[in-house]
């Protein structure tokens, strides 16, 4: 079936994903602030008194800006300049030397074991006791920032993971009998929880996407959102702020279920891209049954909930995420909120690219046709950030990587390699269940309005192309650099599992890391005709619904048509 071009997804705007709950501030950290005091106070006795008098003032806990009185949902300040404590650790990071860098945080429970801890439902971060630790800032090695503690380090302990295992993780709206809100398959399907994740630069659809996703959910009830909300203050709004003051209007899901709302609001300048913005996202999780991760400026369809989760059981697979870039959302919603397009995106199209952090692999522009199966999600190779859908312990098995800052589009590359080695199987949804703001057609004025993380990037010059060989060193994607010039620290809560290599990933897809070369029109395989890829490599899946046995397949793709340009963004 012919392509529909101009639906062709691509990654063309800056992943979103930071939650509204906790605020991360730079105390006078910046060259901007130092600049201002030396003009301002010239006479060195006014100086001290007023340095003084600006220090004590920084110390204490910034006000959100525009807030409405009946919306002070607890945006914490989490940001604090450190001394020149921390300088070593910067020159050694700065050397581009491998080893460990002294950023370690401390974890929720020991890296190593295999025991969920315990959840419950409802569930709200500023309730917690104990529940934040310090953690260096990943661009300037300078900036001490208070984040969330993880619920759980990885549970996968490299080996498979267990059905028993699984089932120790996901709370369920209502206890059973014993007071249990942890009840695995036991708990009902339209009672089970669902954590969303949401990474903000500066956006003003942010709160319009939380919004819609209670509004427009069969069962808001069992959502809670997770915020990191990068802003400016003073100058944008913040993604829980209703859209109305509560006094005028308490019916909008801004107001009515703001306690299921958990925001990390930070200083845009300290924003260093979405991966180590979506890693502070990975620490609000607490233990919800389904977990999902979209942009900040995405639309939900009506029943958004119930429809995804049916498509998730419909794969009778454990280890299933249903992922893909999202189809832009003009003309692809009517009134009453459903979804008016009979096709869907498909991860599948993939290429190397240079640029300034070196040769990598990249998403292309992704095939939107009409699926090829049906009553389930196809399976693909690829994961895509903006659209993810899973049970709540892919975030625990496969968080993102802290020390990766300035990363956009090696993002996907380190989660779905790792996933996959994991033992993760990644799925073109069949329905869409939300829908992209692209700064396209009617939405290209406003939307080109938005901030990029990347405003940043002379602030942090340099990171980027270090964290790129990190990336690339974890998920051996470049066998020519010497270990020993990559940072490996934490790579027991950041690095690979052990169920699947990713030389057998290579192999599988024709993707070369010593050649830097892709075999092409590998969505020839994966939707063209009638699903290859998904009929060959499911009947695989294991008898406990623990993932596809990659163990009993043996493929190599190759490019029918070498002759044939691939589509590129």
């Amino acid at each position: 079936m012919a392509d529909r071009t101009k639906n062709k997804r691509t990654r063309d705007d800056p992943p979103s994903s930071f939650p509204p709950d906790i605020v991360c501030t730079s105390k006078g950290a910046h060259g901007r602030n130092a600049i201002e005091l030396g003009a301002l106070f010239s006479l060195a006795a006014v100086g001290l008194y007023f340095f003084a008098v600006i220090e004590s003032a920084m110390n204490l806990p910034e006000l959100p800006t525009k807030r409405d009185p009946g919306n002070l949902f607890g945006n914490l300040n989490m940001a604090k300049l450190v001394a020149s404590s921390h300088a070593s650790a910067s020159a050694h990071y700065g050397g581009g030397g491998g080893g460990s860098r002294s950023l370690q945080s401390a974890s929720a429970a020991a890296v190593g074991s295999n025991t969920a801890p315990s959840a419950t439902w409802p569930v709200h971060f500023k309730d917690e006791i104990n529940n934040v630790e310090t953690i260096i800032h990943p661009g300037d090695l300078v900036t001490k920032m208070t984040v969330p503690k993880f619920w759980s380090p990885p549970l996968h302990n490299r080996e498979l993971y267990t059905r028993e295992q699984a089932m120790s993780v996901g709370t369920c709206v209502e206890a059973d009998e014993d007071g249990n809100h942890v009840r695995g398959d036991a708990c009902p399907v339209h009672k089970r929880t669902i954590f969303i994740a949401i990474a903000s630069y500066r956006d003003f659809q942010c709160r319009k996407t939380v919004e819609s996703a209670f509004s427009r959910a069969r069962n808001p009830d069992r959502l809670r959102v997770g915020v990191v909300d990068q802003i400016v203050n003073g100058e944008d709004v913040l993604c829980n702020e209703p859209i109305e003051p509560c006094s005028d209007n308490p019916n909008q899901a801004l107001c009515k279920y703001q306690d299921q709302i958990d925001v990390y609001e930070m200083p845009a300048e300290l924003s260093v891209g979405p991966v180590v913005a979506r890693h502070i996202g990975d620490r609000l999780y607490r233990g919800e049954y389904y977990a999902t991760q979209s942009d900040a400026h995405v639309t939900f369809t009506q029943d958004w909930d119930a429809d995804i989760i049916s498509q998730m059981e419909a794969t009778h697979n454990e280890m299933a995420v249903l992922t893909t870039y999202l189809t832009d959302v003009q003309g692809s919603i009517g009134p009453n909120g459903n979804s008016l397009r009979k096709t869907r995106p498909i991860m599948c199209n993939t290429y190397y690219e240079g640029g300034p952090q070196g040769l990598h692999l990249r998403h292309g522009s992704q095939p939107e046709r009409f699926p090829s199966i049906h009553g389930s999600p196809q399976l693909a190779p690829w994961w895509a950030a903006g659209y993810s859908f899973s049970r709540g312990h892919f975030i625990v098995n496969v968080p993102y990587d802290l020390y990766q800052p300035m990363i956009f589009q090696g993002e996907e590359m380190s989660i779905g390699i790792r996933g996959w080695t994991v033992g993760y199987d990644f799925y073109a949804p069949e329905r869409s269940v939300c829908f992209h703001h692209y700064a396209v057609g009617k939405n290209a004025k406003i939307r080109n309005k938005v901030h990029h993380f990347w405003d940043n990037s002379d602030r942090y010059a340099g990171t980027g192309r270090k964290a790129m060989a990190r990336l690339l060193g974890i998920v051996h994607m470049n066998p020519e650099v010497d270990p020993s010039k990559w940072d490996h620290t934490e790579e027991d809560i950041y690095g690979l599992g052990a169920v699947r290599t990713p030389e057998k990933f290579y192999t599988l897809f024709g993707i070369d890391v010593v050649k830097k070369t892709t075999q092409g029109h590998l969505c020839m395989l994966v939707d063209e005709g009638e699903g290859k890829m998904h009929k060959m490599f499911t009947p695989k899946l294991r008898a406990d619904g623990m993932g596809i046995d990659y163990n009993e397949i043996n493929y190599r793709w190759k490019d029918p048509r070498p002759d044939l340009k691939q589509p590129r963004p």
